[in-house]
């Protein structure tokens, strides 16, 4: 009997042994994944999110450092203004002059274009250097490109609470104006100083012709399906608005100039909205650019149009 026990014990003993051996084996094999998952996940992905970002387009610019990819841009174009932090980087030209010899000894791993821009971006192709193709659309495409750019950039989170942040206060102004009257309104964006020649109004297409509506306004030139219309006074005169909206992204002086300007178009007397005296203006560089500040526009034209 003490043979068979200690020889069953002996077995028993090499089966333990034998088993810890094979769990701990296992345990590696199982830390060995993780590892790898972690670094695939955590390594490897992080380095598909770009860190030296170049943009070209200023309402992107805005909204790379809106969602927080500030500290990634390297570069920008000659016409940034917005946010602050841009006046202290490099300027790498623009939608017409890009300086491709900067851009490239900038070494870039994304760089931000216009969609009209193709050399370019056959050029960084070449160099194995990513783009973004930007185009501009309705108040709709700011959301889309927030949320690209928040994704591509690895600040989807952000970009999110951002674009929600913006609908909401949107949607805000829309609940307000709801069931209210929609003044006729004619949206300029351009023209001469102190002269009404070369107008350039909203057509039916675009983001300022989205912002009138959804503040409450109805665009006099909605059945012109582009962004952009030059109007002549007399097309004006036939549309006959009942407010005029000129929006422009400089401060227009207080004084002898804003005066000159209100009086341009005193020649217009006919127009329901200049007899009326309800001209106004709306200054700001985020009026004109389709960004992350849209929303302040908006606001600024429901105020105007429904005092």
């Amino acid at each position: 009997m003490m043979a068979v026990t200690t020889k069953n014990t002996n077995w028993t003993t090499k089966l333990t042994r034998r088993t810890i051996t094979n769990h701990t084996n296992a345990l590696r094999s199982i830390s060995l994944v993780f590892f790898v998952l972690f670094f695939v996940i955590f390594v490897v992905k992080g380095q598909d999110h770009p860190q030296r970002i170049i943009s070209l387009v200023p309402n992107v610019t805005e909204i790379l450092f809106a969602v927080g990819a500030g500290p990634q841009v390297v570069a920008v174009s000659s016409y940034d203004r917005f946010p602050p932090e841009v006046d202290k980087l490099p300027k790498v030209g623009a939608l017409l002059d890009p300086d491709t010899e900067r851009i490239l000894s900038l070494k870039p791993d994304l760089l931000i274009t216009y969609g009209t821009q193709l050399d370019l971006q056959e050029q960084m192709r070449r160099a194995s250097i990513a783009t973004y193709d930007y185009r501009h659309g309705g108040l709709d495409h700011i959301f889309v490109t927030l949320r690209d750019i928040g994704r591509r950039t690895g600040h989807a989170a952000e970009a999110e609470k951002v674009a929600a942040g913006i609908e909401s206060r949107i949607d805000a102004v829309k609940a307000q104006v709801a069931g209210k009257p929609r003044p006729r309104t004619l949206l300029v964006f351009g023209r001469e100083p102190r002269a009404l020649r070369n107008i350039y109004v909203s057509g039916g297409r675009g983001f300022l012709h989205d912002m009138l509506v959804a503040a409450g306004g109805e665009d006099v030139f909605r059945d012109v399906d582009r962004e952009s219309v030059q109007a002549t006074t007399e097309t004006i005169l036939a549309r006959a608005p009942e407010v005029i909206i000129e929006v422009r992204s400089e401060n227009i002086p207080v004084g002898k100039e804003f005066d000159e300007e209100l009086a341009s178009w005193a020649r217009l007397s006919a127009v329901p909205a200049v007899k009326n005296e309800r001209v106004y203006f709306i200054t700001g560089q985020g009026m004109t650019v389709p960004g992350p500040r849209v929303a302040d526009g908006v606001e600024r034209m429901a105020k105007a149009l429904h005092p």
